[in-house]
């Protein structure tokens, strides 16, 4: 009998170390664990597909662009304008924080910052050619309602597009469900609304469209739509500026 207790109390004395040590995990630690997780989901490593961008205004007027796109990396993300043929073989090429733009017969690329946008829209050139969040954001606190976490994420730097974001992510398979985006001074700038999850084969299971709409842009909407994701290794040369006339080789 007393072995039965001893043992009794070695196994509660265990579970409750276990749930001391869970419970002591700093909440930076736990949220930028769900943060990489969700980065995997959204961006799995290097690779490449196609997306189609629409503009809706309060008019009802529409624009539409089509993207080739490839990512290496964290931080490393290149982008052929397919259409309209107005913009055809532009392209474009983000390393960290630094972005550029080449337009076809117009000398050398030019720099172009994080929140213009050279498309219009309420997207603006770092939602286009977004990093991983993890590269970008540190989450300082974490929630849980129900079966998603909610996150908040600060910047790390002063160059990075939102001061802070607030996620929500599906506590099952970490898919984003929601972003919000402010500015330093707590003012809602825009929303991310991840929408239709789907099965792109090799096991990437994400988001197929991205809705994003703002306050501070009445009426006006923006659709990004995601097809043919492929995971796919490329090396360095493909994200240098000397490569950008070349891009349209990669498809």
């Amino acid at each position: 009998m007393r072995k039965n207790k001893l043992f009794f109390f070695v196994i509660l004395f265990s579970f409750s170390t276990f749930i001391w040590a869970q419970e002591s995990i700093p909440v930076s630690v736990k949220g930028n664990a769900i943060l990489k997780k969700v980065d995997e989901v959204l961006a799995p490593g290097s690779m490449e597909y196609y997306r189609k961008l629409i503009n809706e205004e309060p008019n009802g007027d529409k624009k539409e662009f089509i993207f080739y796109s490839v990512k290496k990396d964290r931080d490393k993300v290149a982008m052929l304008y397919l259409a309209p043929a107005s913009d055809k073989g532009r392209a474009t090429l983000r390393i960290g924080d630094n972005m550029w733009l080449y337009i076809p017969n117009v000398g050398k690329p030019i720099r172009i910052t994080s929140m213009q946008s050279i498309v219009g829209g309420v997207f603006n050139n770092a939602d286009i050619m977004r990093l991983d969040y993890s590269a970008e954001y540190d989450a300082v606190k974490l929630d849980e309602s129900g079966k998603e976490y909610v996150l908040d994420l600060k910047a790390k730097t002063r160059t990075v597009s939102y001061d802070s974001l607030k996620m929500w992510v599906i506590k099952k398979n970490n898919i984003v469900e929601k972003v919000e985006c402010y500015a330093a001074s707590g003012k809602l700038i825009k929303t991310l609304d991840f929408k239709q999850v789907k099965d792109f084969g090799g096991g990437v299971v994400r988001p197929a469209v991205i809705e994003t709409t703002s306050p501070l842009y009445r009426g006006y909407r923006s659709i990004m739509i995601y097809s043919n994701i492929k995971r796919k290794k490329f090396p360095d040369e493909v994200f240098t500026l000397d490569y950008l006339s070349r891009l349209a080789e990669l498809r």
